[in-house]
Formats: C-alpha cells, structure tokens, sequence
C-alpha cells in the first residue's frame, strides 16, 4: 500500500516527468549531432573515379584499425589500403599526392602503419611514396597530424563509409579541405553494433571539432615533398 502511495504521488510524478523530458533530450542532442555530421559531410564523399580528376591534392590518408596478432591486415583495413592503392594509382596523372598511412603504432608489439606500407609495397607501390604517421591513435589526431605534421591543406581520405562521415567532419572543422572515398569492398561481422557505436563516437568527435584539443604527440615537421622513407623506423 506505502510502494502505491509514493507511485501515485504528485512528487514522484514530477520526478518521473522530469526524467523522461531530460532523456528526450538527451536523445535528441545524440540523434541531432549524428544527422548533423553526416549531412555536413555527405556532399564531399566521392568515388575513386571523382577523386582522379582531383588536382593539387597533397596527400590520400588511409586510416588504420586492426591489424591481427600474426602481423596481417583484418578485412577492413585491407579493404582500406587496396582501397587507397586504386585512388593512389588513378590520381597518379592528375596529381602528386603520396599515401600517408596514418594509425596506432602506440608500442613494439602493435603496428597497423608498418604492416599498411608493407602491403602497399608488395601490391607494386614504391616506398618513397607512401609516408607513415605512428601517431594516428585516433580518428581526430590522425586528420590533426595530417595538417600540423605533414603539412597537408587538400586530402582525399580513406576508410568505410560509415566512418567516413566522421573524418570528414573533423578534416572540415580544422579547416582541410577533404573529399573521402569509401572502402567498403564486403560485409563485415559485427557492424551493425559498429554503426551503433560510430553514433557516439560522432557526438564525441562533434565536440572534439569545438575545442581542437592538442593530440598526444606532435613533433617536428614532415614534408611531403620528399621520400616517405623518412618515416621509416627501421
């Protein structure tokens, strides 16, 4: 009877009330932040063919993710690099533009560049035209060195479609010009919780773009004009 008392209770309906108002929006704020990214960028997502008739770009940024225990690339991020060899092979008239490698090599044991630019490499690539970036630990830094390190003002990027709304967003609000290229080249297991995720990580990264924090490492200056040997830590 006490438990029925409290639930009819005007304090405990406001509570109740109120609660539900602030998760609307709270759902509301993800939600509308989410659509915001992707229409923001929609429009500079391109195919392969689009990006050869590019000009003047510096570099074509291929995002890293996991590279398994044994060394080998995972599904996706073989997709990305083949991916970025074909928009590397096709702009190759058109423009200069090296390959940047750009991912998480945080430790010895870890290494998604090295395994990247090997790839590439044994698919035909010369060295000296593909740079790396060991310190692309995320999304956000990885787009942030682009510009600060390498020096890169005009970028086609490379990773899947989802995450390429993401990239974009982030190239635009630290003032690169960008255009991305998707890399889906199958399905993949375990998207659809991935496409939940990327939902946060576009809010996360929404406000990342406003206060442009630094990101873990900086370091000197790279230019793109000379050999990606120079990246080279071997």
């Amino acid at each position: 009877m006490k438990l029925i008392k409290i639930l009819k209770s005007k304090p405990f309906r406001v509570t109740v009330s109120v609660c539900l108002a602030l998760g609307l929006l709270a759902a509301a704020f993800v939600f509308g932040v989410n659509a915001l990214v992707v229409s923001t960028a929609r429009e500079n997502v391109i195919t392969a063919k689009e990006a050869a008739e590019l000009e003047d770009v510096d570099c074509i940024i291929v995002l890293g993710c996991l590279v398994r225990s044994d060394g080998t690339l995972s599904d996706m991020l073989c997709d990305r690099v083949e991916r970025g060899i074909e928009v590397y092979g096709l702009m190759a008239e058109k423009s200069g533009a090296k390959l940047l490698m750009s991912g998480d090599h945080g430790t010895v044991e870890y290494d998604e560049v090295n395994a990247m630019k090997q790839y590439a490499i044994e698919k035909g690539i010369d060295s000296e035209e593909i740079f790396m970036d060991h310190a692309g630990f995320s999304t956000y830094e990885s787009i942030y060195r682009a510009k600060e390190i390498f020096g890169a003002e005009r970028v086609v990027i490379i990773t899947q479609e989802y995450h390429l709304y993401r990239a974009l967003y982030i190239a635009d609000s630290l003032g690169l010009e960008a255009y991305g290229v998707a890399s889906d080249q199958r399905t993949y297991s375990g998207q659809t919780m991935r496409d939940v995720r990327e939902i946060l990580a576009r809010n996360k990264d929404f406000l990342t773009s406003l206060f442009k924090p630094k990101p873990t490492y900086l370091g000197d200056k790279i230019s793109l004009d000379g050999s990606g040997d120079i990246t080279n830590d071997y």
